[in-house]
């Protein structure tokens, strides 16, 4: 029975980073598209999302893709991004 979990555990790890790999883009892509819009926001909001969007692109490049989604999860929320 334990060795039934440890195999679903290490399959579903194996599975969900790259799926997690693929969505990063969109996100940064999402992010993108915000900021050519012009959006209203304060001085600090844009260079706070800015900040989040380029470590996002720096973590999905580590490999570390949860992070990244995260990162990214918190300029999409300033930017008023729906999911």
């Amino acid at each position: 029975m334990l060795r039934n979990f440890a195999l679903t555990a290490v399959v579903a790890v194996a599975l969900t980073g790259p799926a997690l790999a693929n969505s990063c883009p969109r996100h940064m892509a999402a992010i993108d598209q915000a900021l050519a819009a012009n959006p209203k926001l304060s001085a600090d909001q844009m260079a706070q999302v800015k900040k989040l969007r380029a470590d996002g692109e720096t973590l999905h490049k580590q490999g570390k893709h949860a992070e990244s989604e995260a990162t990214l999860a918190q300029a999409e929320s300033i930017l008023g991004i729906k999911k």
